[in-house]
């Protein structure tokens, strides 16, 4: 604590950290002591609001488990290997971190539509994007399957190629090489950025509501009730996405940090 306050540059540092940490906490606490025990006991029995919350979370994870089996394999190559068009390549992962939300969703709109040529291609499988849940899946998807990919490639270039090289000489397969050095070595960063892909996915709002506003997920919903029948109404539902998100949040930082303990 000392090492805190050891000069008076530290003592500047430590009451503008903690400005900003006062910044994101106070809201926050402000919204889950306004609504009582009660209260939220009641929003949580609501169907409409347990089944928006599930949706979202399950939604969330559909998203991650797809940006894994894809984006892992492309961290690895951008990690690895120098190609034509690899800094297009990592602007294009880049892009949904920059661009709007909603013009996401309008961008997703014009591509998985029903009129559209992989809207109708998908259609003809049964699985369509506009007002269903596959639709939440692939806009959750969009916005936030950049912390995944950008966080497993750095995973991947803090692993020497010389172990696996070393493990070829061995006579390990390029298969078996990248399962037993390359990615457990590279598994923390991973982990990571799947727990900061799923938590932004949950969060998503712009690009869902314009592709699939209904079945609503919890932002969604939140934002009806806000609209329709204002603040009381809306804030035990923010709440309850507060608790559960944080709760669930330190739950996977603690595990993974366990992990990384016991590695």
């Amino acid at each position: 604590m000392r090492a805190l306050f050891a000069d008076r540059m530290r003592v500047l540092f430590v009451v503008l950290g903690t400005l900003l940490i006062l910044f994101v906490a106070w809201p926050l606490l402000r919204t889950v002591t306004a609504s009582g025990p009660a209260v939220l006991w009641r929003t949580l029995l609501d169907e409409e609001v347990r089944g928006s919350i599930g949706l979202t979370f399950y939604a969330s994870l559909i998203a991650t488990a797809i940006a894994f089996i894809c984006g892992v394999p492309l961290a690895y190559l951008l990690a690895r290997v120098d190609f034509p068009g690899k800094r297009l390549v990592e602007g294009i992962i880049d892009v949904p971190i920059v661009v709007p939300h909603s013009a996401a969703g309008i961008a997703l709109l014009m591509a998985f539509g029903r009129r559209t040529l992989l809207g109708q291609a998908f259609g003809l499988l049964g699985l369509k994007f506009v007002s269903a849940a596959p639709g939440i899946v692939i806009a959750m998807l969009f916005v936030s399957l950049s912390f995944l990919v950008n966080a497993a490639r750095e995973g991947f270039e803090a692993v020497n190629p010389r172990l696996e090289n070393i493990a070829r000489t061995l006579g390990a397969s390029p298969w078996r090489a990248f399962w037993s050095v390359s990615f457990p070595l590279a598994w923390r960063s991973i982990l990571s950025g799947m727990i900061l892909m799923w938590a932004r996915g949950i969060s998503e709002f712009g690009a869902v509501v314009i592709l699939a506003y209904h079945p609503m997920v919890a932002p969604v919903l939140l934002y009806e009730r806000f609209e329709s029948y204002g603040l009381d109404y809306s804030r035990p539902i923010a709440t309850l996405m507060i608790l559960i998100c944080l709760a669930t949040f330190v739950a996977l930082r603690l595990v993974a940090g366990q992990r990384e303990k016991e590695a």
